[in-house]
């Protein structure tokens, strides 16, 4: 049962929402995808609940409009900084230790905070430096209250008959998983760590080590790292002096082409990648002579072959340039399923071959169907769509713009690209800005195109070819000796006049439902004429007789009763037609 104080702090907060729903019209702009500017403003007054569902639902072009992906990545964590005594009791109760038994020194003051907790400078007793991450002690309360309000309203809003171009309950159920897994500190600690053994060391990246003995459910400690946002090194001019321009320019390639070939490596090789790669999760710095890795060598990957049971890895070792990337932030994770990785890299295969045919079916691959699918339509709007982009040659076309525009496509033709293929849509968009400020010249297309042939070539086994297509080989083989038998018949056929043409025309059910309707119209039609000349008749020739006079009448009646109802029911098709169309 819920207690007296939880049920005050519950109403106390649903009338805050209220009012500040109220005030910016949240329900009305948001149901209806308009004016994203007032709904940001209501959720950065309503707090880290609504600033986090903003934040999340910006990564999800599946769930609300590019305007509103735009604005939402805008959202500013508006959170008060926690007393050190709050902090340190905090850590306390999740550890059973005090700071002071943990850490030889800790910044009382943070250097970020953020909705869902505060982070602190710190070094453990042997001198290592570490940043630790702690939870606001009332967040955990707030953010249940929030989602018990959410799901009020929910039920509400079944009695809504038009909320329009979202859904609702799939938003709440998409943005709670991702908020209360982002709460729970342990599961970040899990992503830290897989990522780490992942791309630590993978040339110049590096990962934060996550110290997991040290980790709670609130509490995340991870090695401190150097260096700034990525955006610093963007944000430079290029020097005047042509020499060192040309130097800046080559490092920011190389840069470009790492966070490329690195992210690529995440997605189709580990099947696990950063979900939130924006400059503020990207470090760079430059390694200094005294530092161990200074001119450290690295034995890069060239060629990987499997020999029967035996696999064969053959590296190029080289020396790796005297500067870091740096990824930050494990909390918005993807993870894909080889079937969807394989249907990823099969559209962009067939967007290199410029195949609309071989495009639409690799699109419909990685979709779900949420109503009736017209397949004729739905290549047809994606010739008209993909024609003139393909023309254009892949370098110049702007992969995550186009994949919005055919996630929008797919909705028009009741189709649904799963939650997977969004993130990382809005994942690949995140990073395309970065490369493009890096490198305006580098297409992630083209790139992309390589390590899709590296899959395709790693993941091809003849053995499993064969496995897989050897019952279908061995049919056409068996039955290659009949195709002359079979063509000679087929020409029999025709020669003696009994070839059968079944046509079968796009939309025929709805054109004969439309016939139908018609041929009953007119014969409707016929029947009431034939009533109102028949009572016409018998009116005219009923002078001496009331009683064949008031059948006559009688008919009059019927028939005009008839047209009214025929007319209404024109009037509310039209009408459904046109609210349809709106």
């Amino acid at each position: 049962m819920t207690s007296k104080p939880e049920k005050l702090h519950r109403r106390t907060r649903l009338l805050q929402i209220v009012r500040v729903m109220r005030s910016y019209d949240v329900l009305g702009n948001f149901m209806h995808q308009k004016n994203p500017n007032q709904v940001k403003q209501a959720f950065e007054e309503l707090g880290p609940t609504f600033i986090k569902v903003g934040q999340l639902l910006s990564t999800r072009p599946d769930l609300v409009s590019p305007a509103y992906l735009t604005t939402f990545a805008q959202l500013q964590d508006q959170v008060a900084v926690d007393d050190y005594h709050v902090v340190a009791q905090t850590f306390e109760e999740q550890t059973g230790k005090s700071i002071s038994q943990v850490f030889a020194n800790f910044e009382k003051e943070p250097f970020a905070s953020g909705s869902i907790g505060q982070t602190h400078h710190a070094t453990l007793q042997d001198g290592t430096a570490v940043v630790v991450k702690i939870q606001h002690p009332d967040v955990d309360q707030l953010v249940h209250t929030d989602f018990a309000l959410f799901r009020m309203a929910l039920k509400i809003l079944r009695f809504v008959p038009e909320i329009g171009a979202v859904n609702p309950q799939e938003i709440f159920n998409e943005v709670r998983t991702s908020l209360l897994n982002e709460m729970d500190t342990r599961i970040e600690i899990e992503n830290g760590e897989e990522f780490y053994h992942n791309n630590h060391g993978d040339g110049i990246i590096e990962v934060p080590k996550v110290y997991r003995k040290l980790s709670t459910q609130k509490i995340l400690v991870n090695s401190a790292m150097s260096g700034q946002s990525i955006s610093h090194l963007i944000k430079q001019p290029l020097s005047k002096n042509p020499k060192i321009a040309e130097e800046q320019q080559q490092l920011r390639h190389y840069l470009a082409h790492t966070l490329i070939t690195n992210y690529l490596k995440q997605v189709f090789f580990d099947n696990f990648y950063h979900a939130d790669p924006h400059p503020g999760n990207i470090l760079f710095y430059e390694l200094k002579p005294d530092n161990p890795h200074y001119q450290k060598k690295f034995a890069r990957p060239i060629l990987n072959k499997q020999v029967g049971k035996h696999e064969f890895e053959f590296k190029k070792e080289e020396l790796l340039p005297n500067y870091r990337l740096v990824y930050l932030d494990f909390g918005m994770m993807g993870r894909l399923s080889p079937d969807m990785v394989a249907g990823i890299a099969r559209i962009i295969i067939a967007l290199n071959t410029k195949d609309i045919y071989e495009i639409g079916n690799a699109i419909l691959a990685v979709c779900k169907q949420t109503g009736p699918l017209d397949t004729d339509d739905f290549y047809s709007d994606l010739n008209i769509f993909l024609t003139p982009l393909l023309n254009m040659g892949l370098q110049q076309i702007d992969f995550p713009a186009m994949l919005y525009s055919i996630i929008n496509l797919c909705k028009k033709n009741n189709l649904q690209m799963k939650s997977e293929i969004t993130m990382l849509v809005k994942a690949f968009g995140s990073l395309e800005g970065i490369v493009a400020q890096l490198d305006p010249t580098i297409s992630m297309l083209d790139v992309a195109q390589e390590f899709t042939t590296r899959y395709f070539q790693d993941k091809f086994k003849i053995r499993d070819f064969l496995a897989e297509n050897g019952l279908a080989w061995g049919r056409l083989i068996k039955n290659l000796p009949y195709l002359g038998i079979k063509a000679q018949r087929s020409l029999d056929v025709i020669n003696q006049g009994q070839l059968r043409l079944n046509i079968q025309l796009k939309g025929q059910n709805q054109i004969f439902d439309r016939l139908d309707h018609i041929v009953n119209r007119i014969i409707v039609a016929l029947v009431l004429a034939a009533i109102f000349i028949g009572s016409s008749l018998l009116i005219e020739g009923s002078v001496n007789h009331p009683t064949i006079y008031r059948i006559g009448v009688f008919g009059y009646f019927f028939t005009f009763i008839l047209i009214g109802i025929l007319v209404l029911d024109s009037l509310i098709r039209r009408w459904r037609k046109w609210k349809r169309r709106k």
